[in-house]
């Protein structure tokens, strides 16, 4: 391929955003100074939120921030060096949550953001506006401008925001399901169903298949564009042996019924040749076992090292996943 590859990233929070950088990383390696003319990521949008009257959107920001280089990577989310004066006084209010903390460089964000908003601009909008303060290198879009919400349904019929479950109970509270109001009624952003189409490859980040993956494919014609596509869809899992890497995405694929393994998590996306979406499916040498689990069900399986645990380790996973489909 003489031309810079077209590539296409699904992806949302840490995980999400430590392989972006690894393709921004990779693209960079071989050359391209304009990566973001090659590399287009649709961030997962449906654990956005409204709180204390600003428009907060987590994933999003989580990408941003690691691309402009600004992100807490100790924490995992936020921004580095921020302070916290205006969530002690929001606590002082009884305002908002006092288990979600807001940073005050965050909080800047979230108002830039709503006020936007309030103008009139929709998401996909306002995305590109916040892209230009930093050279990201990537072009980034919503999976869709519609507001969409991740509601987890407990076994006694209670109902949480992702956002209560996941960072105020860590977890803790079993679910019996997940939903995510309003995505029926969505379409996919201006751009996406494009940049799918127009792409050399799709990849999908070792995100939570579950709350990060799982809202973008359930947008009405994400999966037609990605089947459509002459693009090779290639996924690389976010569990290594038997484990999930970060947060809690096992408790999720419990509750939708699926082992945590990177096998099942193949099978969960699907091979694309049965009506499913992968071409190509990396898992990481501790399960190298599972190899013809995943071949079983149709898809091609790569071992690869997968650990993200430095910026060097990130290209070389996401050049493993372009090479995955000739790019």
């Amino acid at each position: 391929m003489t031309r810079a590859p077209r590539i296409v990233v699904l992806a949302g929070g840490v995980g999400g955003s430590r392989f972006v950088l690894g393709v921004r990383g990779a693209l960079r390696a071989r050359g391209l100074d304009d990566t973001a003319s090659a590399l287009t990521v649709v961030v997962n949008t449906g654990d956005d939120l409204w709180l204390s009257g600003v428009r907060l959107q987590p994933d999003v920001d989580s990408i941003t921030y690691a691309l402009a280089g600004v992100n807490d990577t100790e924490r995992g989310w936020g921004r580095q060096g921020d302070t916290e004066r205006v969530n002690h006084e929001l606590q002082e209010w009884g305002a908002g949550w006092p288990w979600f903390t807001l940073g005050d460089l965050d909080l800047g964000t979230h108002l830039a953001r709503t006020g936007w908003l309030r103008e009139g601009l929709t998401p996909t909008q306002v995305l590109e506006r916040m892209s230009h303060r930093w050279p990201l290198g990537a072009r980034l879009l919503p999976m869709t401008d519609t507001e969409v919400d991740t509601i987890v349904v407990l076994h006694d019929g209670s109902r949480l925001h992702f956002q209560e479950w996941w960072t105020r109970h860590r977890a803790t509270l079993a679910p019996a399901a997940f939903e995510n109001p309003g995505v029926a009624a969505s379409t996919p952003a201006p751009g996406v169903v494009e940049a799918i189409a127009d792409a050399d490859v799709v990849l999908l980040a070792p995100s939570n298949p579950v709350v990060s993956i799982g809202p973008i494919l359930a947008v009405p014609g994400m999966r037609v564009a990605l089947r459509d596509s002459a693009a090779r869809v290639v996924g690389v899992s976010p569990v290594i042996g038997g484990k999930v890497v970060r947060g809690m995405a096992d408790v999720c694929l419990i509750a939708i019924g699926v082992e945590t393994s990177a096998a099942a998590v193949a099978g969960l996306y699907g091979a694309r040749a049965d009506g499913g979406l992968l071409d190509a499916w990396l898992i990481a040498e501790e399960d190298e076992h599972l190899a013809s689990e995943v071949a079983g069900r149709g898809i091609p399986a790569l071992v690869r090292p997968l650990w993200m645990t430095d910026a060097a380790r990130s290209t070389a996973l996401a050049e493993a996943a372009l090479a995955a489909a000739d790019v």
